[in-house]
């Protein structure tokens, strides 16, 4: 609001003072333009040239093959990604942090509405007495000493923001709304990771439900073999004992696994905002693909992941916050104007006679506080000193957890080669010592150990898989979710 809209709520005012209050509005505004305070400067931090172990992983190029963000579609199953959607919409972890970004929103909005003028409108009757002692004169004309006041008023007010103590606590909320908006997607993006390795373990352990399933089958057939032997008395009780010891044993690792599915499904159903007992994920044939994970450079990661954003924030917040700290050493200026009517009775309370008003500016400067403002400053310089300290430690763990995940990639992918060289070594061997056993070379022992031994490697070999799905959910986690990239599934499982 002008000082001339200012001047007419309170007409009439004397030319001369409209004047000399529009002067003082420019100086102010002149002054305005100075904010005390350090402007803010990314704190440097170290940024690797490239990862450690990003050999033979080759950087992302642009492309639309793969709605942006959407990490997840990497796997290529379609019912994951349908989870992945209910959980966006219904996950309540991710409701409590979108409730905290609005309540930031809402500050920032509340600190915007400081730099408007305030108005208010008042009207009130009082009754008021005074002894007999009393030297008004007006009441001493009053019999009963007793008086009714009528008012109608309409204040401004304004402060000007000379030292940018306003755009400094605007500075602050501002970014702590962009740090509580970083902190929504990072955790947005862990729940969704949370998800995802839930998902991949709960569908590994279908492959090892099948898995047991086959081999109990087998040994079932087995068993039946030995004891035809023994009532045909070419084998001996022990090869019955030792038959029917591997068919429970194995039966009882396949129960064990009904209830590790379980805890896996109620944890899904608890992310996309569901009962246990409203939710349940039918078993599938096929495990999803493990995906080739394009990488970008280090510098990248600082803008990719939310939980260094958000520490970035933070740092901005408690910047601006020294430049309000140190505002406090500034007089505070502030215009006020004031307008109404006031009678002893209600029914000529709006009239001339009865009007009143006021105009004028009020400067304030504490003099002496014992030191607590020189306190709050070091307390916030404190302050940003410690989320500049943050900062750089989440964009240390940022790096030290890519290459973590890039570590474990590599070295699964080795040790996955491996296995499934002793598993068909291990098939080999089994089917070669089976046929040994029906023509009645070797004991029902050597059946045994070959037989652990080749459902021990098949476990192995969908073990390591299971770390590996695990792993690439992590890698892509801490490379912040989503990218544009030119996206590829391994062919390799």
């Amino acid at each position: 609001m002008t000082d001339r809209s200012l001047i007419t709520l309170a007409a009439p005012i004397a030319t001369a003072r409209g004047s000399r209050l529009l002067s003082l509005a420019l100086c102010v505004a002149m002054l305005s333009a100075c904010a005390v305070g350090p402007d803010y400067q990314r704190p440097p931090t170290a940024e690797p040239a490239q990862y450690k172990e990003a050999e033979g992983w080759r950087q992302a190029s642009p492309s639309d093959s793969l709605a942006r963000g959407a990490w997840w579609e990497l796997y290529g199953d379609r019912q994951l990604n349908g989870l992945i959607e209910q959980l966006n919409s219904a996950n309540q972890t991710v409701a409590q942090a979108d409730a905290r970004y609005r309540q930031s929103q809402a500050l920032v909005e509340s600190a915007r509405a400081a730099f408007y003028p305030t108005v208010d409108l008042s009207a009130g009757k009082t009754r008021s007495s005074q002894g007999a002692g009393s030297s008004s004169s007006s009441l001493s004309s009053s019999a009963s000493g007793i008086r009714n006041t009528y008012t109608t008023q309409l204040g401004v007010s304004w402060e000007a923001d000379i030292w940018g103590k306003l755009r400094r606590g605007l500075e602050a909320d501002t970014a702590s709304a962009q740090a509580s908006f970083a902190d929504l997607a990072a955790m947005r993006l862990s729940q969704q990771s949370e998800l995802v390795q839930n998902y991949l373990q709960l569908r590994v352990i279908d492959q090892q439900k099948r898995l047991l399933e086959s081999t109990v089958a087998a040994y079932e057939r087995s068993l039946q073999m030995t004891q035809n032997q023994y009532r045909a008395g070419v084998s001996g009780r022990d090869a019955v004992a030792q038959a029917q010891a591997q068919l429970k044993s194995t039966q009882a690792d396949l129960v064990d696994l009904i209830w590790q599915r379980a805890q896996f499904e109620n944890a899904i159903a608890v992310l996309i905002g569901k009962a246990p007992a409203e939710f349940n994920l039918a078993e599938t044939q096929d495990i999803p693909k493990l995906p080739q994970i394009p990488l970008s450079l280090p510098s990248q990661l600082l803008e990719r992941r939310p939980d260094i954003a958000s520490a970035e924030r933070s740092v901005i917040a408690a910047n601006a916050n020294i430049g309000v700290a140190k505002a406090a050493y500034y007089p505070d200026l502030s215009l006020s104007l004031s307008g109404g009517y006031s009678s002893s009775t209600s029914s000529n309370l709006i009239s001339l006679p009865n009007r009143f008003w006021s105009v004028g500016p009020k400067l304030d400067l504490p003099l002496f506080d014992g030191g607590a403002r020189s306190a709050e400053v070091d307390r916030n310089e404190a302050l940003y000193d410690e989320t500049v300290a943050k900062y750089r430690q989440t964009v240390l763990d940022g790096f030290r957890e890519v290459e973590n995940y890039l570590v474990q990639l590599k070295v699964y992918e080795n040790e996955a080669a491996v296995r499934q060289e002793a598993l068909d070594a291990a098939r080999d061997s089994l089917r070669l010592t089976e046929n040994q056993y029906k023509a009645g070379l070797i004991a029902y022992l050597d059946v045994v150990v070959v037989q652990a031994t080749a459902l021990s490697n098949e476990q192995s070999v969908l073990n390591v898989l299971q770390a590996r799905l695990i792993a690439s959910v992590q890698l892509i986690a801490a490379l912040g979710g989503g990218w544009d990239g030119q996206l590829q599934v391994s062919d390799k499982e």
